[in-house]
């Protein structure tokens, strides 16, 4: 096969370990449930806690706070295998990627104490709270709001398409503090929803039905009055949080694409299986010049992504990789994701449209990738104004 990540430049010993662990992790643990978890809507609790017992949480956290003291390598690793075995609901990236980063940056050490422990453990589910009904890539225009009022914030607005946000315990929600401002005045602040849902006001509403993604909650949450401590406030001080977001945002897009390599690399994989089975016309599919070039265009593109994407993870984990160059990465992996999966499933004809046929999930999941994380025509605009 042409495509092998196990020869990307950042792999070693170790990382190699770690990745056969996690595959025979998630071929026990996880494989067997898949089908049960889309069409209940949402990945069991007890999964979460098996990944804490084995390591798979809050890998690139330092082991102070119980994560596993890596970096982005072990969580690209971890991203990886997940879209390499199809388990698209598993939302570990949000969690561990971004939410337990926010608290492992910005947080006090009271805050990392309370939270990331029992995050690696599975005991906390975390979720971001960005978007609103009214507003999705552009954070500065968001209406949720958190007023001081003595010794709490009072929280008061509306957030949807939330991943992990039906099971969550812990919510990072991107707020107003000053809701004169625009970048100035947003703020982040954590929403520990057991306490929230007994004192009243915060509720969740239904369990959004996607076109892909089917086994992935993604809510939308309600708050009314909701009393939060002004302790739970990310960053010290109010008004941190567009910059904060900012600068965790290279890593969030970076996930994205590294999960767009590896379903690109699937697609590929489970397509130039079946054309070399499939016959038309008393021969192969692959032996059609068609079929040929195709394939060798979709796999160069494969290569390029998978070379650029590991040039990326290499840079993000020395704390050297640019917005402007995660921009690229994210928008142009998974355009190719999308396009890519596309014309694979064409090679399956009628059955690429069964849903028995893993590419047909491929691509109801794939769409998706072009807009969360900053929407691809976003992520042009933020390269545009680095030229």
């Amino acid at each position: 096969m042409l495509l092998n990540n196990d020869k990307s430049p950042w792999m070693d010993e170790e990382l190699s370990i770690m990745r056969d662990a996690v595959r025979k992790f998630i071929e026990k643990e996880f494989s067997p449930d898949a089908k049960k978890w889309e069409k209940q809507g949402f990945i069991d609790r007890s999964a979460w806690l098996k990944a804490g017992e084995s390591g798979l949480l809050c890998a690139s956290i330092p082991e102070k706070w119980g994560g596993g003291g890596g970096n982005f390598k072990h969580e690209m690793i971890l991203v990886e295998e997940l879209s390499y075995a199809q388990i698209t609901g598993f939302g570990n990236g949000v969690h561990s990627g971004i939410v337990a980063h926010y608290i492992n940056s910005y947080g006090s050490e009271e805050q990392k104490a309370r939270w990331l422990p029992k995050m690696a453990s599975g005991e906390i589910v975390s979720a971001i709270a960005m978007s609103e009904p009214g507003t999705g890539s552009d954070l500065q225009s968001i209406a949720t709001t958190a007023i001081k009022n003595g010794d709490h914030y009072r929280l008061n607005g509306q957030k949807t398409f939330i991943t992990n946000g039906m099971t969550a315990n812990l919510i990072c929600v991107v707020t107003k503090t000053d809701p004169d401002e625009a970048a100035k005045g947003i703020s982040l602040i954590m929403v520990e929803t057991e306490d929230v849902e007994e004192a009243g006001g915060f509720k969740r509403g239904r369990n959004l039905e996607k076109l892909g993604m089917k086994a992935q909650d993604t809510a939308e949450l309600f708050f009314d009055d909701v009393e939060i401590p002004l302790g739970n406030l990310l960053g010290g001080n109010e008004g941190k949080g567009f910059i904060q977001l900012m600068e965790q945002l290279p890593q969030e897009r970076l996930i994205i694409a590294a999960g767009a390599c590896a379903a690109i690399e699937t697609a590929l994989r489970i397509t130039s299986e079946y054309v070399k089975e499939r016959k038309a016309f008393g021969k192969r599919i692959l032996d059609f010049q068609n079929t040929q070039f195709r394939l060798a265009e979709r796999f160069t593109e494969a290569k390029l992504a998978r070379t650029f994407v590991d040039q990326c993870a290499m840079q993000l984990a020395e704390g050297k990789l640019d917005g402007a160059t995660a921009a690229m990465a994210k928008w142009w992996t998974t355009q190719k994701q999308c396009e890519i999966v596309d014309e694979c499933l064409q090679f399956f004809g009628g059955y690429g449209y069964m849903m028995e046929y893993p590419i047909a999930k491929m691509y109801a999941d794939s769409r998706v990738q072009k807009i969360y994380g900053g929407s691809n025509e976003i992520m042009k605009l933020l390269i545009a104004r680095e030229i």
